[in-house]
């Protein structure tokens, strides 16, 4: 809390929102005199470095480092992740961890090294300690890919939560990705970025700071190899990077460096090395697989404000069934609620809501239920009265219920990091359920205490549970929404067993997706918010988080046609494939924008609709490998620095790339290919990589070309599975995965693997099996012979 929140404050209440408006000022005073009251002062600190090595103590997977003025705890698991903890800490507790924890390799050896530091030796990387506390990660062949400078603590005199910095050096030519939905991503250049979940109160774009779905997560790719590293807290911080520059001619190269901030937590991280797709499915076994979604969720959602009733649903549907366009799901906002109070409906609006429900669901489209983290404090609401009873509600440090303005009013919020507010709220969905809705989208939760009038969190001092150790906001704060998650995911399994649920979250951490996927949250409505729709889905992707995607057309402002058609025809190769109606024009249907973008988006959206067995193939590879959905084109060559550099198109599993169209008036644009060949997949014309090559881009789609040999399942005419196979080179041979969703329970279905092969003029394709190779039981459909 800060005087811009007070400035922002005072904005409002000469915006024609005065009631509101002075409420938002009277709570950002509020949160100002709490924390002056419930934060320890800083007074002076005294600094901590980790002092010379005195003695090991060797353990399962490594040991622990003594030194004069701390202690390194290192274990490597038995899937190659290293953990490291200063001060002796361990792995846990975690917010971030799923199950038990990993087990310790028992083949690790901790052994002396040189200068009197010391190594542990794993089969797939080797940890080096200096006597002065520099840690190095190195490949078995002893490639150093990441070297961690002894760190250094700042400790209140008097007391307290020390804060940290931990200074590391890269390759001079290594790239740097992460730190979740990054709208000036995905390759993070030089620059600092915030560990702290919050709502911006404008429309966000490349380069604006902050994020709702921050992590402290760092995928580093370079020539020598690419690791993950994640530190493990959830206090609120900072990350500084530096990309590093490689000498010309005799010059010696300068590093990469990073500079990790934080204001408190242990100082305790994971490292994960090999092949992006390695490090990714080390990441998804240490965190939690993703959560499988439903197979209509791969289909197109629509949001409204449902504020228009059961009227503006029934058109909004009609609409599409009318023009041929397929619709998935509707998602309602607020406007739905009873005075925008979460678990409830407003019968004037919507008075038959369960029946309308079951009518949408017998034509294919499911509802979805925004459900805000506030609770308005009105004694005499059901949720506010059943969680005051069971003291469900965040405090501050005197004791009495944090009370902040959000879009119910004035609103108490529930702390999710304790397990009885998590199992109580959890059965709340109960309502929600029954009302008809599928589906859940969780907003505002970072938690927001402004709203949209410059969005401010709950006061740093509130307490909260964190799962019976207790503590203040300051560690909750990033965890919040993650643990509200947490909640609704657990509700939803034990309420309806049979089905897989479905939700996603604006905001979130590191495990989120266990629980869902999320969105790029209010991107702007312009061209620089498509380029950054698409830099938060592949960012989030390499941060764990496979299923996500933005808000077709953006939320704030009125896209041209142009714009809408181009996001739209993106948003239908995006795992969450979803337009909104602006809520400041009421625009957001395909044909609002004219007959010619009406058409063009038919043409998406039926290939979206051909693609879903494909997408469902990808969500259960993702379930099984933490594979995202959405890949960079350096995915498979991470060596290959001119894919390295390419932001503008990615890989869509291992069989499409995907170029959109970023910019106004472009009709064609330049594509960089990974090696091999790839086919345009209108025109089957047919181009050799690695290369950069110029396609046709014309407003009727964008490009996508499949990789020779590729095996994509694909929904037929008739509606049934069918293989599209891409013809492989001559002398080469191709292949695919496929599997078969078997509804949305949670039976678990055989992985198909298929091979292609060039026989002269023609291309056989098998089945691999156990005991030998079959015929596909369904159609096969050649393309890129001629």
């Amino acid at each position: 809390m800060d005087g811009r929140d007070l400035v922002r404050s005072v904005s409002v209440v000469g915006s024609g929102r005065a009631a509101r408006g002075l409420r938002t000022v009277r709570a950002a005073w509020r949160r100002r005199r709490v924390d002056a009251v419930g934060l320890p002062r800083r007074g002076p600190e005294r600094a901590r470095v980790p002092g010379q090595v005195q003695g090991v103590e060797p353990g399962p997977g490594g040991g622990v480092i003594r030194f004069g003025r701390s202690g390194l705890r290192i274990v490597v698991a038995a899937n190659g992740a290293v953990f490291w903890g200063w001060d002796g800490a361990g792995p846990r507790p975690s917010y971030a961890l799923a199950g038990s924890g990993p087990e310790p390799d028992p083949r690790v050896v901790l052994e002396p090294d040189k200068e009197g530091g010391w190594r542990v030796v794993a089969e797939r990387v080797t940890v080096v300690v200096s006597r002065y506390g520099a840690v190095e990660v190195r490949t078995p062949g002893g490639v150093m890919l990441r070297r961690d400078l002894p760190p250094r603590w700042w400790e209140p005199v008097g007391g307290g939560t020390a804060r940290w910095t931990q200074r590391s050096e890269v390759a001079a030519d290594a790239r740097f990705f992460g730190l979740g939905g990054r709208a000036s991503g995905p390759r993070l250049r030089d620059g600092a970025y915030r560990l702290w979940n919050a709502g911006s109160g404008r429309a966000a774009g490349p380069g604006t700071e902050p994020a709702s779905l921050t992590m402290p997560v760092q995928l580093v790719v370079a020539d020598a190899g690419t690791h993950l590293v994640f530190h493990d807290s959830t206090w609120d911080g900072t990350v500084i990077l530096r990309e590093g520059e490689e000498g010309a001619g005799s010059g010696h190269d300068r590093a990469g460096r990073c500079e990790v901030r934080m204001e408190g937590g242990p100082l305790r991280c994971w490292v994960m090395v090999g092949t992006p797709a390695r490090v990714l499915h080390t990441w998804a076994w240490l965190t939690g697989a993703p959560a499988l979604p439903p197979a209509w969720a791969l289909g197109h959602h629509h949001a409204l404000s449902g504020r228009g009733g059961e009227q503006e649903v029934r058109g909004v549907v009609a609409g599409y069934q009318e023009r041929g366009l397929p619709l998935d799901a509707v998602h309602l906002d607020a406007g739905h609620h009873d005075g925008r109070r979460v678990f409830t409906v407003d019968e004037d609006r919507f008075p038959k809501l369960p029946g309308l429900a079951e009518e949408l669901r017998r034509d294919g489209v499911r509802l979805v239920s925004v459900v805000d983290a506030a609770v308005r404090a009105e004694p005499g609401d059901a949720v506010y009265d059943g969680g005051a009873a069971l003291d469900a509600f965040v405090r501050d440090a005197q004791g009495r219920p944090v009370r902040g303005e959000a879009r119910a009013g004035e609103s108490v919020f529930p702390d999710f990091t304790d397990a009885r507010v998590r199992a109580w709220w959890g059965g709340l969905y109960e309502e929600r359920l029954g009302q008809g809705f599928a589906g859940f989208w969780h907003d505002l939760n970072e938690p927001t205490s402004f709203n949209a009038f410059g969005e401010a969190t709950l006061p740093r001092s509130a307490r909260h549970a964190l799962e019976g150790r207790g503590g203040d906001h300051r560690e909750a704060h990033n965890v919040y929404a993650l643990c509200m998650a947490r909640a609704a995911y657990e509700g939803l399994r034990e309420l309806v067993p049979g089905e897989r649920p479905f939700l996603f979250s604006r905001s979130g951490w590191a495990g989120l997706q266990r629980y869902g996927g999320t969105w790029s949250g209010d991107v702007a409505a312009g061209w620089p918010g498509l380029r950054a729709s698409l830099s938060v889905v592949l960012g989030l992707g390499l941060c764990g988080m496979p299923y996500s995607g933005p808000d077709v057309g953006g939320l704030h402002g009125s896209p041209s046609p142009e714009l809408y058609l181009r996001w739209f025809q993106l948003g239908a190769y995006l795992p969450l494939f979803r337009t909104r109606a602006s809520p400041r024009t009421g625009r957001g249907e395909p044909w609002e924008f004219g007959a010619e973008v009406l058409e063009h988006t038919r043409v998406a959206l039926l290939e979206r609709r051909r693609l879903m067995p494909y997408f469902m193939t990808l969500a259960h590879l993702a379930r099984r490998t933490g594979a995202p959905y959405v890949r960079p084109l350096w995915w498979g060559a991470p060596e290959d620095r001119a894919l390295r550099d390419c932001e503008d198109a990615f890989l869509l599993g291992d069989a499409l790339l995907v170029a959109p169209v970023l910019d106004p008036g472009a009709g064609r644009r330049a594509v960089r290919l990974p090696r091999g060949r790839w086919y345009d997949t209108v025109t089957e014309e047919v181009y050799e990589g690695p290369a950069q090559v110029l396609v046709d881009a014309p407003l009727s789609r964008i490009p996508v070309l499949a990789r020779a040999g590729a095996v994509v399942p694909v929904r037929g005419g008739d509606g049934a599975l069918e293989l599209e196979v891409w013809a492989p080179a001559r002398g080469r041979t191709g292949g695919g995965l496929v599997v078969r969703d078997a509804g949305d329970g949670w039976d678990v279905p055989e992985v198909e693997r298929y091979v292609a092969r060039r026989q002269g003029g023609r291309v056989a394709v098998t089945l691999v099996r156990e005991d030998g190779a079959a015929e596909p039981s369904c159609p096969v459909r050649v393309r890129g012979l001629g």
